[in-house]
Protein backbone atom coordinates (compact mmCIF):
# COMPACT_ATOMS: atom_id res chain seq x y z
CA UNK A 1 0.00 0.00 0.00
CA UNK A 2 2.61 2.17 0.40
CA UNK A 3 4.09 2.44 -2.76
CA UNK A 4 1.00 2.76 -4.28
CA UNK A 5 0.13 5.85 -2.13
CA UNK A 6 3.45 7.20 -3.37
CA UNK A 7 2.61 6.92 -7.01
CA UNK A 8 -0.98 8.23 -6.14
CA UNK A 9 0.83 11.18 -4.34
CA UNK A 10 3.22 11.62 -7.02
CA UNK A 11 0.43 10.93 -10.16
CA UNK A 12 -1.30 13.61 -8.74
CA UNK A 13 1.64 16.20 -8.10
CA UNK A 14 2.36 15.91 -11.80
CA UNK A 15 -1.05 16.54 -12.23
CA UNK A 16 -1.09 19.68 -10.55
CA UNK A 17 2.47 20.75 -11.95
CA UNK A 18 1.21 20.09 -15.44
CA UNK A 19 -2.44 21.55 -15.04
CA UNK A 20 0.23 24.65 -14.04
CA UNK A 21 2.25 24.60 -16.44
CA UNK A 22 -0.18 25.20 -19.70
CA UNK A 23 2.18 28.41 -19.76
CA UNK A 24 4.27 29.54 -22.38
CA UNK A 25 7.05 27.54 -23.61
CA UNK A 26 9.99 29.88 -22.56
CA UNK A 27 8.87 29.62 -18.74
CA UNK A 28 9.30 26.06 -18.82
CA UNK A 29 12.84 26.68 -20.10
CA UNK A 30 13.48 29.23 -17.63
CA UNK A 31 12.47 26.85 -14.73
CA UNK A 32 9.64 29.42 -13.11
CA UNK A 33 7.90 28.00 -10.07
CA UNK A 34 4.07 28.74 -10.48
CA UNK A 35 2.47 30.86 -7.81
CA UNK A 36 0.42 28.61 -5.59
CA UNK A 37 -2.45 27.31 -5.39
CA UNK A 38 -1.58 23.85 -8.01
CA UNK A 39 -4.73 22.61 -8.64
CA UNK A 40 -5.25 18.83 -9.39
CA UNK A 41 -7.82 17.26 -12.40
CA UNK A 42 -9.77 14.65 -13.02
CA UNK A 43 -6.70 12.77 -13.75
CA UNK A 44 -6.31 12.96 -9.89
CA UNK A 45 -10.11 12.49 -8.76
CA UNK A 46 -9.99 9.13 -10.62
CA UNK A 47 -6.95 7.88 -9.37
CA UNK A 48 -8.69 8.58 -6.27
CA UNK A 49 -11.27 6.44 -6.58
CA UNK A 50 -9.01 3.26 -8.20
CA UNK A 51 -6.98 3.88 -4.99
CA UNK A 52 -10.24 3.69 -2.71
CA UNK A 53 -11.51 0.57 -4.22
CA UNK A 54 -8.41 -1.21 -3.73
CA UNK A 55 -8.44 -0.15 -0.12
CA UNK A 56 -11.63 -1.92 -0.22
CA UNK A 57 -11.55 -4.65 -2.43
CA UNK A 58 -7.91 -5.53 -2.94
CA UNK A 59 -8.77 -5.65 -6.43
CA UNK A 60 -10.88 -4.39 -9.02
CA UNK A 61 -14.18 -4.39 -8.46
CA UNK A 62 -15.76 -2.77 -11.42
CA UNK A 63 -19.14 -2.18 -10.44
CA UNK A 64 -17.66 -0.74 -7.47
CA UNK A 65 -15.53 0.81 -9.50
CA UNK A 66 -18.27 2.29 -11.66
CA UNK A 67 -19.99 4.08 -8.51
CA UNK A 68 -16.89 5.24 -7.42
CA UNK A 69 -15.97 7.09 -10.56
CA UNK A 70 -19.68 8.43 -11.00
CA UNK A 71 -19.87 9.31 -6.86
CA UNK A 72 -16.61 11.10 -7.76
CA UNK A 73 -17.88 12.97 -10.50
CA UNK A 74 -20.91 14.12 -9.43
CA UNK A 75 -19.31 15.45 -6.06
CA UNK A 76 -16.93 17.75 -8.74
CA UNK A 77 -17.62 17.82 -12.12
CA UNK A 78 -15.67 21.00 -12.54
CA UNK A 79 -12.42 18.88 -12.71
CA UNK A 80 -11.42 19.17 -16.30
CA UNK A 81 -13.28 16.05 -17.17
CA UNK A 82 -13.36 15.49 -21.01
CA UNK A 83 -16.75 15.49 -22.56
CA UNK A 84 -16.80 11.69 -23.46
CA UNK A 85 -16.53 10.99 -20.04
CA UNK A 86 -18.87 13.53 -18.78
CA UNK A 87 -21.55 11.66 -20.56
CA UNK A 88 -19.81 8.03 -19.55
CA UNK A 89 -20.27 9.18 -15.78
CA UNK A 90 -23.22 11.37 -15.88
CA UNK A 91 -24.98 7.60 -17.44
CA UNK A 92 -23.60 5.25 -14.85
CA UNK A 93 -24.22 7.99 -11.49
CA UNK A 94 -28.30 7.85 -13.63
CA UNK A 95 -28.14 4.55 -12.95
CA UNK A 96 -27.32 2.82 -16.57
CA UNK A 97 -25.14 0.02 -16.79
CA UNK A 98 -21.25 1.16 -16.81
CA UNK A 99 -20.57 -1.68 -19.30
CA UNK A 100 -23.30 -0.52 -21.74
CA UNK A 101 -21.97 2.98 -21.70
CA UNK A 102 -18.42 2.29 -22.03
CA UNK A 103 -19.41 0.25 -25.44
CA UNK A 104 -21.38 2.92 -27.06
CA UNK A 105 -19.51 5.11 -27.01
CA UNK A 106 -17.96 6.58 -30.46
CA UNK A 107 -20.86 4.35 -32.64
CA UNK A 108 -19.56 1.43 -30.49
CA UNK A 109 -16.25 1.59 -30.82
CA UNK A 110 -15.53 2.72 -27.00
CA UNK A 111 -12.95 5.48 -26.27
CA UNK A 112 -9.69 4.63 -26.75
CA UNK A 113 -8.69 7.90 -24.77
CA UNK A 114 -5.73 8.24 -22.28
CA UNK A 115 -8.34 8.50 -19.47
CA UNK A 116 -7.64 4.92 -18.28
CA UNK A 117 -4.11 5.45 -18.64
CA UNK A 118 -4.05 8.61 -16.25
CA UNK A 119 -5.33 7.27 -13.33
CA UNK A 120 -3.37 3.85 -13.38
CA UNK A 121 -0.59 3.98 -12.10
CA UNK A 122 -0.94 3.32 -7.88
CA UNK A 123 -2.66 -0.08 -9.23
CA UNK A 124 1.18 -0.80 -10.94
CA UNK A 125 2.64 -0.25 -7.72
CA UNK A 126 -0.32 -2.24 -5.85
CA UNK A 127 0.43 -5.10 -7.94
CA UNK A 128 4.07 -4.50 -8.37
CA UNK A 129 4.92 -8.43 -7.23
CA UNK A 130 2.72 -10.16 -9.73
CA UNK A 131 2.74 -8.45 -13.19
CA UNK A 132 -0.03 -11.34 -14.83
CA UNK A 133 -2.56 -10.62 -12.32
CA UNK A 134 -1.37 -6.56 -12.21
CA UNK A 135 -2.54 -7.41 -16.76
CA UNK A 136 -5.85 -8.49 -15.60
CA UNK A 137 -6.41 -6.00 -13.07
CA UNK A 138 -5.16 -2.60 -15.28
CA UNK A 139 -7.62 -3.93 -18.04
CA UNK A 140 -10.07 -4.62 -15.67
CA UNK A 141 -9.57 -1.09 -14.39
CA UNK A 142 -9.89 0.42 -18.09
CA UNK A 143 -12.61 -1.45 -19.05
CA UNK A 144 -14.97 0.79 -16.48
CA UNK A 145 -14.95 3.45 -19.17
CA UNK A 146 -13.09 2.75 -22.13
CA UNK A 147 -14.33 -0.09 -23.84
CA UNK A 148 -11.31 0.32 -27.12
CA UNK A 149 -8.49 -2.21 -27.20
CA UNK A 150 -6.04 0.99 -27.31
CA UNK A 151 -7.41 2.56 -24.17
CA UNK A 152 -6.88 -1.07 -22.44
CA UNK A 153 -3.61 -1.74 -23.65
CA UNK A 154 -2.35 2.20 -22.58
CA UNK A 155 -3.43 1.65 -19.20
CA UNK A 156 -1.69 -2.15 -19.25
CA UNK A 157 1.45 -0.15 -20.26
CA UNK A 158 1.59 2.34 -17.40
CA UNK A 159 0.52 -0.35 -14.99
CA UNK A 160 3.30 -2.51 -15.92
CA UNK A 161 6.03 0.45 -16.77
CA UNK A 162 5.60 1.37 -12.51
CA UNK A 163 5.59 -2.30 -11.49
CA UNK A 164 8.68 -2.71 -13.55
CA UNK A 165 10.57 0.56 -11.94
CA UNK A 166 9.29 -0.88 -8.61
CA UNK A 167 11.36 -3.75 -9.26
CA UNK A 168 14.17 -2.12 -10.51
CA UNK A 169 13.88 -1.76 -14.19
CA UNK A 170 15.07 1.47 -15.57
CA UNK A 171 15.29 2.94 -18.78
CA UNK A 172 15.39 1.41 -22.53
CA UNK A 173 15.01 -2.19 -20.44
CA UNK A 174 11.75 -1.01 -18.69
CA UNK A 175 10.67 0.24 -22.20
CA UNK A 176 11.32 -3.44 -23.73
CA UNK A 177 9.82 -5.18 -21.33
CA UNK A 178 6.29 -2.91 -21.27
CA UNK A 179 6.54 -3.80 -24.96
CA UNK A 180 7.14 -7.76 -24.12
CA UNK A 181 3.63 -7.53 -22.39
CA UNK A 182 1.83 -5.94 -24.86
CA UNK A 183 -0.60 -7.67 -27.76
CA UNK A 184 0.12 -5.94 -31.22
CA UNK A 185 -1.36 -2.23 -31.06
CA UNK A 186 -0.96 1.20 -32.41
CA UNK A 187 0.20 1.60 -28.52
CA UNK A 188 2.42 -1.36 -28.43
CA UNK A 189 4.24 0.10 -31.96
CA UNK A 190 4.47 3.96 -30.19
CA UNK A 191 6.29 2.50 -27.35
CA UNK A 192 8.96 0.38 -29.89
CA UNK A 193 9.53 3.84 -31.25
CA UNK A 194 10.04 5.19 -27.94
CA UNK A 195 12.47 2.58 -27.12
CA UNK A 196 14.29 3.72 -30.49
CA UNK A 197 14.66 7.43 -29.45
CA UNK A 198 18.11 8.23 -26.99
CA UNK A 199 17.71 9.86 -23.78
CA UNK A 200 19.87 12.66 -24.29
CA UNK A 201 17.25 13.94 -27.14
CA UNK A 202 15.48 16.92 -26.16
CA UNK A 203 11.60 15.95 -24.80
CA UNK A 204 10.64 18.29 -27.10
CA UNK A 205 11.92 16.20 -30.45
CA UNK A 206 10.72 13.04 -28.52
CA UNK A 207 7.04 14.43 -27.97
CA UNK A 208 7.20 15.66 -31.73
CA UNK A 209 7.69 12.29 -32.47
CA UNK A 210 5.64 10.04 -30.10
CA UNK A 211 2.75 12.46 -29.77
CA UNK A 212 2.08 14.84 -26.40
CA UNK A 213 -1.38 13.89 -26.16
CA UNK A 214 -2.74 16.90 -27.91
CA UNK A 215 -5.26 14.25 -29.63
CA UNK A 216 -6.28 12.94 -26.09
CA UNK A 217 -5.88 9.38 -26.72
CA UNK A 218 -3.59 6.56 -25.53
CA UNK A 219 -2.00 5.87 -28.58
CA UNK A 220 -1.00 10.33 -28.59
CA UNK A 221 -0.11 9.97 -24.57
CA UNK A 222 1.78 6.80 -23.33
CA UNK A 223 4.52 6.15 -25.55
CA UNK A 224 5.97 9.61 -24.75
CA UNK A 225 5.23 9.42 -20.99
CA UNK A 226 6.69 6.45 -20.44
CA UNK A 227 9.68 7.38 -22.58
CA UNK A 228 9.78 10.33 -20.05
CA UNK A 229 9.57 8.40 -17.22
CA UNK A 230 11.88 5.68 -18.59
CA UNK A 231 14.40 8.79 -18.95
CA UNK A 232 14.13 10.42 -15.69
CA UNK A 233 13.29 7.13 -13.56
CA UNK A 234 15.23 8.16 -10.34
CA UNK A 235 14.54 11.85 -10.33
CA UNK A 236 10.90 12.73 -10.16
CA UNK A 237 11.34 16.89 -10.37
CA UNK A 238 13.69 16.19 -13.68
CA UNK A 239 11.26 13.70 -15.05
CA UNK A 240 8.23 16.45 -14.73
CA UNK A 241 10.38 19.28 -15.86
CA UNK A 242 11.21 17.30 -19.12
CA UNK A 243 7.37 16.12 -19.73
CA UNK A 244 5.98 19.82 -19.32
CA UNK A 245 8.36 20.66 -21.97
CA UNK A 246 7.00 19.24 -24.82
CA UNK A 247 3.58 20.59 -23.96
CA UNK A 248 0.50 18.81 -25.24
CA UNK A 249 -1.91 17.44 -22.50
CA UNK A 250 0.51 18.06 -19.80
CA UNK A 251 -1.49 17.63 -17.01
CA UNK A 252 -2.11 13.92 -18.32
CA UNK A 253 1.24 13.60 -19.51
CA UNK A 254 2.68 14.71 -15.80
CA UNK A 255 0.65 12.61 -14.23
CA UNK A 256 1.41 9.26 -15.80
CA UNK A 257 4.89 10.45 -15.18
CA UNK A 258 4.31 11.45 -11.34
CA UNK A 259 2.52 7.91 -10.73
CA UNK A 260 5.52 5.93 -12.53
CA UNK A 261 8.56 7.41 -10.84
CA UNK A 262 7.53 8.53 -7.50
CA UNK A 263 6.14 4.91 -6.80
CA UNK A 264 9.98 4.06 -6.99
CA UNK A 265 11.22 6.95 -5.83
CA UNK A 266 8.91 8.59 -3.07
CA UNK A 267 9.01 12.31 -2.70
CA UNK A 268 11.41 13.12 -0.19
CA UNK A 269 13.73 14.87 -2.96
CA UNK A 270 11.09 16.99 -3.99
CA UNK A 271 11.21 21.06 -3.09
CA UNK A 272 9.09 21.57 -0.45
CA UNK A 273 7.76 24.57 -2.28
CA UNK A 274 6.52 22.15 -4.75
CA UNK A 275 4.19 20.08 -2.20
CA UNK A 276 2.99 23.27 -0.31
CA UNK A 277 1.84 24.61 -3.61
CA UNK A 278 -0.09 21.00 -4.68
CA UNK A 279 -2.89 20.71 -3.61
CA UNK A 280 -3.50 18.30 -1.05
CA UNK A 281 -5.33 14.70 -1.46
CA UNK A 282 -8.62 14.35 0.98
CA UNK A 283 -8.39 11.59 4.02
CA UNK A 284 -8.02 8.14 2.50
CA UNK A 285 -10.35 6.84 4.85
Amino acid sequence: MSRSESSLRGLALGDAFGQTWFAPEGDLRRRRVAPAPWPWTDDTAMALALFRVLREHGAVNQDALAAEFAATYTAEPHRGYGATMHDVLAAIHSGQSWRDVARRQFDGQGSWGNGAAMRVAPLGAWFADDLDELVVQAGKSAGVTHAHSEAITGAVAVAVATALGVRGVAGVDLLGEVVSRLPESEVRAGLVRAGRIRFDTDSRNAGGTLGTGRRISAVDTVPFALWCAARHLDNLVEALWATAAAGGDVDTTCAIVGGVVAARTGLDYVPREWLESCEPLPPFS
